[in-house]
């Protein structure tokens, strides 16, 4: 029986080793006896297939059969599916009995009952068994050093590293891997690189995994380069690290190469998983090549991940940046489950692209699902009430930001300061302004923005001014309000000053918005040729907004062939823009060339070019009426006329009687 049995659980283990659970149950549930060889063989094959439930099952029955012992290892497989099962009732059962049977003081059974309380979030007992541990080893340490970090304990746990490195106990590749992950969260690049120094002095082989938590490491720590050069000499890059590669990219606004690396990858045979697909749409969303963004979305469906969270986030976010905004909806009301990345990203693709009273919508039904709205959704949607100028929801939006305490974050500061500005409040954006914080660059900007648009340079430029005496330093943004402000009062020297300080005193690239600014400053001024001089020597893309600046100076300064030109390259541009051709003709025309004028409007009817309608809109009562000039299409037409020729018929029309006429629409 004895030979038998050493026969019969050899070949069960052969099953299990090979993965074929199922045919080695069979042979379980067959056997005639059946020892603690047996069942600890049958039981780990479970708990090594994260089948937590039936190792559980298969553990109950053995503690109840009858001529079977417990032993420490069979004991430490059962509290380990516990922590895969995240069954803690179970679990501190098993700590009792181990307590009981005297079981705890074997070092695998300790390691196992402060690993089940780690996986379960009970950071507290987890702590205490470790240190009422009479043993310890590198498991042990693991354990505790991983719960913790995991748990958010980072800080802890590399304490707990830290004590293990001083008593001189052996680490192994996975103890430097989450002591690494601890690095990166708390972002100490310095205890990081001290860890990879000692994985090379004591020549520890260095598995992907390893190199992964040392490239996040670097790149959690602003080493972007660090991490690169680690993944450019890996022999064999998994997914992990292709991932991690891709993502690397994309923090450093690098996403073509993000792109290239996955092109690589997939030529390198590694398939892509949700993250590295999450990535390299994020990289197709940044520079918005649609076409791209498609061809991925067909490769996520056929690989049946479109419907996780990552990856329809990140396709939502692309198709939104794309300006594709019903994709976006069509993929956001398919998705079974939704978080606030999800509302988020909805919200702001609408906000952005100029639908905000859908937006607005998306925003309280988020709120009733139960989603708190995070200050980007708030942010984006507060950008859109500035936008559309609905001050009175902007109003609404504020007073829900007071309450949750969204309105202490720097993001949606700013967008309020913005809102209340472009709505013509800027009293309310100066009461905002005077409650956020001094270290808040952001508000800063925005306030100096609002000043620069409501023709108040003076304010603005004061307040650029002392920026340095709370030591904050001016964004590109910054630059652009500022620069503005000189614009419109005409301060060439001053603005010029700003101009040059972008990167002499701030290592600043100009972008076209900062050189927009200067070249309407020139034009301004009736400096023509020199703001010409310097649309053609920019070393950034000339757009069609300084050509057109250019065009506009022209037309106020009588500059016909200064105009010509500008023309010209505008409608190299753009062929059938109406308002390139009407102003080039007036320009001819208040110069008398009525034969070129002529010309221009005859060129515009042989290409068909008409100009478009202006439209104007009106909130009353949360309706919006939208009308242009000679349209009969609002139901109203005839009352709104009939009100407007007996406004124009009485020149003395007092208060009352207009309330009286207004009254009196309202009810017809």
């Amino acid at each position: 029986m004895e030979t038998n049995m050493l026969h019969l659980n050899s070949q069960l283990k052969e099953l299990v080793k090979t993965g074929d659970l199922r045919r080695a149950r069979h042979m379980f549930d067959g056997l005639p006896h059946r020892d603690e060889i047996s069942w600890t063989t049958m039981i780990s094959g479970y708990v090594n297939a994260s089948d937590s439930s039936q190792a559980l099952s298969l553990f109950s029955k053995m503690w109840v059969a009858p001529n079977t012992r417990m032993d420490n290892f069979v004991l430490s497989l059962a509290l380990k599916a516990c922590g895969l099962n995240v069954n803690v009732n179970f679990g501190e059962t098993l700590h009792g009995y181990s307590v009981k049977a005297g079981f705890l003081n074997s070092v695998f059974v300790g390691s196992a009952v402060l690993d089940m309380y780690m996986k379960n979030g009970r950071v507290l007992e987890g702590c205490r068994v470790f240190d009422e541990m009479p043993l310890r080893n590198v498991v042990s340490w693991t354990a505790i050093i991983t719960g913790l970090v995991r748990g958010g304990c980072s800080l802890q746990g590399l304490s707990y590293f830290t004590e293990m490195w001083r008593d001189g106990v052996e680490h192994d590749t996975y103890t430097f891997a989450i002591a690494l992950k601890a690095c990166a969260d708390l972002q100490l690049l310095k205890h990081g690189m001290e860890i990879h120094a000692r994985t090379i002095k004591d020549g520890v082989n260095t598995p992907s995994y390893v190199v992964n938590s040392l490239a996040s490491m670097y790149n959690k720590c602003g080493k972007l380069s660090y991490g690169l050069h680690l993944f450019e000499n890996m022999s064999e890059p998994d997914v992990v690290s292709w991932t991690s590669v891709i993502n690397t990219y994309v923090q450093r606004g690098n996403d073509h190469q993000g792109i290239k690396a996955f092109v690589r990858m997939r030529e390198c045979g590694v398939c892509p998983n949700e993250y590295t697909y999450a990535a390299v749409i994020s990289s197709v969303a940044n520079v918005a090549r649609i076409i791209w963004g498609r061809q991925l979305h067909a490769l996520v469906l056929q690989r049946g991940l479109a419907d996780l969270l990552s990856v329809a986030n990140s396709l939502m976010t692309m198709y939104s940046k794309c300006g594709q905004a019903s994709s976006a909806s069509a993929i956001f009301s398919e998705m079974r489950i939704r978080d606030v990345i999800s509302w988020s990203t909805i919200i702001a693709g609408h906000a952005q692209g100029g639908d905000g009273e859908l937006a607005l919508e998306l925003l309280s039904w988020m709120r009733r699902e139960g989603s708190k709205p995070t200050e980007f959704a708030v942010s984006s949607v507060l950008s859109a009430c500035g936008s559309m100028a609905i001050l009175e929801q902007g109003r609404q939006l504020h007073a829900y930001a007071l309450t949750v305490g969204l309105d202490q974050t720097a993001l949606v500061r700013s967008a309020l300061i913005s809102m209340y500005s472009k709505c013509g409040s800027l009293q309310d954006a100066e009461k905002t302004f005077s409650l956020s914080q001094t270290d808040d660059i952001v508000s800063w900007t925005a306030m100096i923005n609002g000043y620069a648009e409501h023709g108040r340079s003076r304010e603005a430029i004061d307040l650029f001014e002392k920026l340095h005496h709370f030591g904050l330093r001016p964004d590109p943004v910054t630059f652009i309000g500022v620069l503005s402000a000189c614009s419109h009062v005409g301060l060439l020297e001053l603005g010029f000053r700003y101009f040059d300080s972008l990167t002499k005193e701030y290592n600043i690239a100009p972008s076209k918005e900062h050189y927009g600014c200067m070249i309407d400053l020139l034009c301004r001024a009736g400096r023509l040729q020199e703001a010409e001089n310097m649309i053609r020597s920019m070393p950034v893309e000339r757009d069609d907004v300084v050509w057109s600046t250019l065009l506009r100076a022209s037309r106020e300064h009588s500059d016909v062939e200064r105009a010509r030109t500008a023309a010209e390259q505008l409608l190299q541009r753009d062929p059938d823009c109406a308002g390139t051709h009407i102003t080039l003709a007036n320009i001819y025309a208040s110069r008398g060339k009525w034969s070129e004028a002529a010309e221009v409007r005859k060129l515009m009817k042989s290409k068909g070019v008409i100009k478009e309608t202006g439209w104007s809109w009106i909130k009353i009562k949360d309706r919006v009426s939208a009308f242009a000039a000679g349209d009969k299409n609002n139901p109203l037409y005839e009352d709104i006329h009939c009100i407007l020729k007996l406004i124009a018929s009485k020149d003395d029309l007092t208060l009352q009687e207009l309330a009286s006429i207004l009254s009196f629409t309202e009810v017809s």
